[in-house]
Parts: C-alpha cells; sequence; structure tokens
C-alpha cells in the first residue's frame, strides 16, 4: 500500500488520470442529466464546461501543485488546451453515437457510450496539452 501510495504521489501520469477521471464522470454524469432538458449536443457542449471547471481545480492543486504562474495566467491556456478537446469529444461523440445507433439503434445507453469513450479519446490529447502549455513551468505565453 505504501509503495502504491509513492507512486501516486511520484506521478503527474496517475495523478492526472484519477483526477481527470473524476472530472470525466462529473462530465458524464452531468451529460446523462443535462439530457433529460436539451439536445443530445448542447448536453454534450455544457457537460464539458462543468468537467472543465472540476479538472482544472483538481489539476492545479494536486497534479502540478506548486505552480510558478497565477491562476490568471494559466486560465486561458486551460481554455485553449480544452476547447480543442472540446472538439475531439463532441466530433468522437456524435460520430460514434451515429455509427453504433445506426447498428444498435439509438438510444440513452448508446449516447451513455459513444460520449464515454470521447471523454476517454479526449483526456490523451489534454494530458498533453495541459503538461506542455497550461501548467508547463516555461511556457512560452
Amino acid at each position: 500500500m505504501n509503495r502504491l501510495k509513492s507512486l501516486v504521489q511520484s506521478s503527474a501520469v496517475i495523478r492526472f488520470l484519477l483526477c481527470g477521471g473524476t472530472a470525466a464522470a462529473i462530465n458524464w454524469l452531468a451529460r446523462i442529466a443535462l439530457s433529460l432538458a436539451m439536445p443530445f449536443e448542447a448536453a454534450i457542449i455544457l457537460a464539458y464546461a462543468i468537467g472543465m471547471t472540476a479538472g482544472f481545480l483538481l489539476y492545479r492543486h494536486l497534479v502540478w501543485p506548486g505552480q510558478t504562474g497565477s491562476w490568471q495566467s494559466q486560465v486561458p491556456a486551460f481554455l485553449i488546451v480544452n476547447a480543442a478537446g472540446a472538439l475531439v469529444v463532441l466530433g468522437t461523440a456524435v460520430g460514434l453515437e451515429h455509427v453504433l445507433a445506426g447498428l444498435l439503434g439509438a438510444s440513452a445507453y448508446v449516447e451513455a457510450l459513444a460520449h464515454g469513450v470521447a471523454i476517454a479519446i479526449g483526456a490523451f490529447a489534454n494530458y498533453a496539452g495541459h503538461s506542455r502549455i497550461t501548467f508547463a513551468r516555461n511556457r512560452a505565453f
């Protein structure tokens, strides 16, 4: 158990996955609730914003703690990285939902699966962007 605790504390990737998983769960659950009141595509975008806010707070404090940059300088970079991620998630979710609905029929389960897979794919792009841009020690901007 101590070895696992040490690994989690020393590895930004593992902390990112844990925090990102939490933010993704918030995103996914918010989308399900929002889909009760709005179209799938709009629910994805709003849920992404909710998950993104949770992600910023978790990443800043738990994944890349002790940053020299102010949150005011990190927020614009975070938004740019996540805007790109949002396009990846939206495109993947809508495309996959279309394919799966053609194979399995349209349903809330197909939407949930498509959105969940899209969030996982978007996480890879987000880690690269946040580690190199948002929370990098020496950012270009």
